[in-house]
């Protein structure tokens, strides 16, 4: 900039200077003014490459800014693709929960959830032929699961039973009068459950007593252990265990190694006799193998035996072979 303004300068003083001179052509200032406008040359060519470098930084720049600004676009456009697909996600997760609000909402489909729950702890932990579902009992009613243990006249009980809506409304007290009717609601709802099972599924001879009842929450689990310990003892006083879905599985582990136990016991005597053959067995093969050393031993006597007497007999062979006759004993011998 201060350049342009420079040469701009020299040209308006040259210009006034070439209108003075051109009334006065021998002034003796006209060689300074010709001198002048060199100098205003040599700043016009600096000016010139002045601006043909900031020309050019100017081109690179832009072409820089340009390079960037797409980059940045195409960046923008992931990061959008990417929020685009989040939010697909995040709209299915949110019907999905509202699927399974629905479903929790409804009795019937709570039950059923609780109960599919159960069925599959049961199933990927013991055999088909030691559990039923929904078996009849001689009352005619029918338990979600029975367990039958070997060896055992009774059979174990296991109910599903999902009491949402009062730790639901628990949850979602916001004073101490909304909190004391949820609590009750929770107690009536957990009493009536354990009620129903002790009364229906408690059969003496048939069922063992105490009767689980599997409650598919560990959260509903743990606020009923934690904040509702007389509900808990009065389900143990009735005979009833009340169960999260780990502590099933737990139950499930346990009742397998005592099953595994007892088919050991069961099988004791057999794998004793198993044991008993096959020693009877090693005490032959011993006896056996005895009387074929005894013959490789009465062999290997007989085979020296043999080789002394060859052995005689070569050292026989060898002194005939060695024998020379006289002439006279030839001829009288053959006289």
């Amino acid at each position: 900039m201060e350049i342009l303004l420079a040469v701009a300068t020299g040209i308006l003083a040259l210009t006034v200077a070439f209108l003075l001179l051109r009334r006065r052509p021998d002034d003796p200032r006209l060689d300074t003014v010709i001198a002048a406008q060199g100098r205003i040359d040599a700043l016009l060519a600096q000016a010139a490459a002045k601006v043909e470098t900031l020309d050019k930084r100017l081109g690179d720049s832009l072409t820089d800014n340009t390079a960037k600004t797409q980059s940045a676009l195409a960046g923008l456009g992931e990061r959008l693709a990417v929020i685009d697909s989040a939010q697909k996600n995040i709209a299915a997760l949110s019907g999905q929960m509202v699927s399974l609000q629905e479903v929790l909402s409804n009795k019937q489909s709570r039950g059923a959830f609780g109960q599919a729950q159960m069925e599959d702890i049961v199933r990927d932990g013991l055999p088909a032929s030691l559990y039923e579902f929904q078996a009849k009992l001689s009352n005619g009613l029918k338990p979600d699961c029975l367990i039958r243990i070997p060896g055992a006249s009774a059979a174990m009980v296991i109910d599903a039973k999902f009491p949402l809506e009062g730790f639901s409304a628990l949850r979602a007290a916001a004073t101490d009068e909304a909190r004391k009717t949820a609590a009750a609601l929770v107690r009536t709802a957990v009493a009536k459950h354990v009620s129903d099972i002790a009364g229906k599924y408690l059969i003496p001879g048939e069922t063992q007593s105490p009767a689980i009842m599997f409650v598919p929450s560990e959260s509903i689990y743990a606020d009923l252990y934690e904040n509702f310990p007389d509900v808990i003892q009065k389900a143990h006083r009735a005979q009833v265990i009340i169960v999260s879905p780990n502590i099933l599985m737990l139950a499930i582990n346990t009742i397998q190694t005592v099953m595994k136990d007892a088919r050991m016991r069961e099988q004791a005597s057999l794998i004793q006799k198993e044991v008993g053959a096959l020693i009877e067995d090693v005490k032959r093969l011993d006896e056996r193998v005895r009387k074929l050393q005894n013959h490789f031993s009465q062999a290997d006597s007989d085979i020296r035996t043999i080789l002394i007497s060859t052995d005689k007999i070569s050292g026989r062979g060898e002194k005939i072979a060695k024998v020379e006759l006289s002439p006279a004993a030839e001829t009288s011998k053959l006289s």
